[in-house]
């Protein structure tokens, strides 16, 4: 049958991209001859893995076993090579990492000195974004995510919990006064996100439920953005420990309510495509990161 990893790394580029144009771009190949190449592939399987129409494609049942086969097959043989690689020569090129603007500020930016220092053939391009981006689109190798992870083609990587803290300054609560429970919220400035609404639901405990979700006054769609209004005086935030931690150990933000919080802790994950190229880079990266988390 003689399908070689060529053929794997086609149909797998054709399904994470979603189109024929979509993978022709990313592997640098025109998209005819990706159709070539697909129905080369099906022709020696003897079998159908995507019906195409105009407007999509979708795998078959067939398809979706060959591309779980698939995707071991090529993760054995670039995991093999990168073993002999790395013994060779050091991490080298490119990485594009996108993160939210709070996690790129207080969580990547203050290590990137010591990361430089330790991978110098390393150019690193960092971005950020408050809501999730598409990694091809952006042309980005890792993206850092938070909360639950969607159903997705990325590899996810788990890089740590942070705890969320219901924070306000001491300027803030002099003012206004301390609530202490859930119910005295209710005449106290909420500081909140545009979106997702998720994000406006806290972990505080009231009767029976777990959470509370809250009605802000004041809305940002960035934490950065609202971490700053609580820091002016503005109103009480939930904000994840990373961003708020030296405030609180500084005295500018107050940790209230916390006898309530029900100790809920976010995920933080890292996602992206895995390939030849980028695999030993985007390890490197993620040990490190980890280390600091």
């Amino acid at each position: 049958m003689n399908i070689h990893s060529d053929d794997l790394r086609i149909f797998i580029a054709v399904v994470d991209c979603g189109t024929l144009s979509a993978a022709a771009e990313q592997l640098g190949q025109t998209t005819s001859g990706l159709s070539r190449a697909l129905s080369r592939l099906e022709k020696k399987l003897a079998t159908s893995l995507l019906t195409r129409t105009t407007r999509r494609m979708e795998l078959t049942e067939e398809g979706k076993l060959f591309l779980e086969k698939a995707r071991a097959i090529i993760t054995a043989m670039e995991e093999a090579e990168e073993a002999i690689q790395v013994r060779h020569q050091r991490p080298s090129g490119r990485l594009r990492v996108d993160a939210s603007p709070p996690f790129m500020l207080h969580c990547i930016v203050p290590h990137i000195a010591e990361f430089r220092k330790n991978y110098p053939d390393i150019t690193l391009e960092l971005t950020s974004n408050d809501q999730n981006i598409d990694l091809l689109e952006h042309r980005t190798d890792i993206a850092i995510r938070h909360g639950a992870l969607q159903d997705s083609m990325l590899h996810a990587r788990r890089l740590g919990a942070s705890q969320l803290h219901i924070v306000a300054s001491p300027d803030y609560l002099r003012a206004h006064g301390t609530p202490d429970n859930t119910d005295a919220l209710k005449q106290h400035q909420l500081l909140g996100f545009t979106q997702p609404e998720s994000l406006n639901v806290w972990p505080l405990r009231q009767q029976q439920e777990e959470n509370l979700t809250i009605s802000p006054t004041l809305l940002a769609s960035g934490g950065e953005t609202i971490r700053q209004l609580a820091l002016h005086g503005l109103g009480i935030a939930c904000l994840s420990a990373f961003m708020v931690r030296e405030d609180i150990a500084r005295g500018t933000l107050t940790d209230i309510l916390a006898t309530h919080n029900n100790g809920y802790r976010q995920q933080i994950h890292a996602v992206y495509y895995r390939n030849t190229q980028l695999a030993r880079r985007i390890t490197c990266f993620l040990d490190f990161l980890q280390l600091k988390l």
